[in-house]
């Protein structure tokens, strides 16, 4: 097979042709467009988008069916005309003037292959096979979008607009490229990835201004792991992840999650029982603080998202006081995922119109919780670390006078293999919670969409006990609805 020249061409201001009226040739020319290249389009008929296109002067239209001078003056040319026949001819013609072509779905006509594009602009980075497998080039675009930072795009300008001022100040080969390393590993691309371009701008000049990339600060991320399943790892968690020299993360985060870090990182439980002792928020506070002071990236890895019932606010507010460089990611928190994996709907038309996120976590939790929360039965409750406390949770709601036989759900283990839900009334609770022996970690949900999990269940095994029949009330009311 032969291999192909790896080419980025500036195709600004310069004629281009492109051979096809249909919705190929259209994404074809917006590309071009997009490059900064003058289009025309040749066809006999262009479809409604193209046509509005050409009306509005953002291409040129050569009406009709193809003929060599079309090409005349171009730089480049694609077929996309979808004729085989027509496209070969034009591919021909194109050789004739050492015009280089591509004949789309047609490798062996083509002088060249549009490649799959990670775009950073200006950082670019094209994946091609030459034609031969596109769907494999595809794959890997997609693999490197999970993992190449957005902020790249900012890092490379930001670059490319003090290049001259870099070169001055690190003549040498070998500076220029520990200069380059430290752009990316130390504190300028946090910033832009935070919206700081001025103070990214700034930690740039002062390094240039001191001859040399300064000393690599710590930071920690506040990381949510979501529910557990490692695809609900948000693309942003991950890119940490394989940045980070330092990982402390809770008993709840998984294997699954843990491998997705980088190899070398050291990972430290700070779990609620760490070697049979338990690990204090001061502890944890310390540990943060410390590696952070020693230059390192530190992950504050959560299961769930930090700032919901993860005392994420608490870590922010410390690291801040002491000065350190921290962001905040982001993730999927229980109460979405249990209730998506288990089939309920948090809102839903005709039954509940409000969610509200509540924790029973403690003796006297129940007795605590807003009691406008609880009575209203519009009003789905998802309740975090209240397995322990579910005697007290159903005395406490039927007593603020929700109806004994409003459902309810138990997701244990929400969005991993081994999930449970257990479904069943409020009246019943504390002895479904007994007879399944429900253990942490679990969420709770209230409300008349729990009903739904038994007619949802689309994850792991049926939900444990009994159907209600408030799953058809639950579509009745939606089609009363309208």
């Amino acid at each position: 097979m032969k291999k192909p020249y790896p080419l980025f061409a500036d195709l600004h201001g310069l004629p281009v042709l492109v051979v096809g009226g249909g919705a190929v040739a259209r994404r074809k020319a917006a590309a071009l467009l997009e490059a900064g290249a003058r289009v025309t389009v040749g066809a006999p008929r262009l479809d409604a988008e193209l046509a509005q296109w050409a009306d509005d002067g953002r291409i040129a239209w050569r009406r009709g069916g193809f003929v060599p001078d079309w090409l005349d003056g171009m730089w480049l040319a694609i077929a996309a005309s979808g004729d085989r026949a027509l496209n070969a001819s034009v591919a021909a013609a194109a050789d004739a003037r050492r015009i280089f072509a591509n004949v789309v779905d047609d490798a062996a006509l083509s002088r060249f292959h549009v490649p799959a594009v990670v775009d950073r602009a200006p950082l670019v980075v094209a994946v091609s096979t030459a034609g031969a497998a596109p769907a494999l080039s595809r794959r890997v675009r997609e693999t490197l979008e999970r993992t190449l930072d957005h902020a790249l795009g900012a890092l490379a300008a930001l670059a490319q607009r003090h290049r001259a001022r870099i070169l001055r100040c690190h003549a040498d080969l070998a500076g220029r490229r520990a200069f380059y390393d430290w752009l990316h590993d130390g504190p300028v691309l946090p910033l832009l990835r935070n919206a700081r371009p001025r103070e990214a701008e700034q930690a740039l000049l002062a390094a240039l201004e001191a001859g040399t990339g300064a000393p690599r600060k710590g930071s920690v991320a506040l990381v949510g792991a979501g529910p557990g399943h490692p695809g609900l790892l948000t693309l942003q968690a991950l890119r940490v992840l394989n940045e980070a020299d330092v990982i402390l993360h809770d008993q709840l985060v998984g294997r699954g999650i843990l491998a997705l870090a980088r190899r070398d990182a050291e990972r430290i439980d700070v779990g609620k029982r760490c070697g049979g002792r338990r690990v204090t928020q001061e502890r944890i506070h310390r540990l943060m603080l410390a590696h952070a002071r020693e230059g390192r990236r530190v992950v504050r890895l959560k299961g769930g998202d930090p700032f919901v019932f993860g005392r994420g606010g608490e870590e922010l507010a410390f690291l801040r006081r002491h000065g350190v460089t921290c962001e905040v990611v982001p993730g999927i928190t229980a109460a979405l995922a249990c209730a998506a994996f288990a089939g309920v709907p948090l809102t839903h038309r005709g039954l509940a119109q409000s969610v509200c996120l509540l924790t029973a976590h403690g003796k006297d939790a129940a007795d605590t919780l807003d009691a406008a929360a609880l009575a209203d039965a519009r009003q789905t409750l998802a309740v975090y670390m209240g397995v322990e406390r579910v005697e007290a949770l159903a005395a406490r709601l039927l007593a603020l006078g929700r109806a004994a036989d409003t459902p309810v759900a138990i997701v244990e283990n929400g969005s991993l293999p081994e999930q449970r839900v257990i479904a069943g009334v409020i009246g019943d609770l504390p002895q479904l919670a007994k007879r399944h022996r429900v253990r942490s970690p679990a969420l709770l949900i209230v409300g008349a969409v729990a009903a739904c999990a038994r007619e949802h269940a689309w994850f792991g095994e049926p939900p444990a006990a009994p159907a209600t029949t408030a799953p058809a009330a639950c579509l009745a009311a939606v089609e009363a609805d309208g």
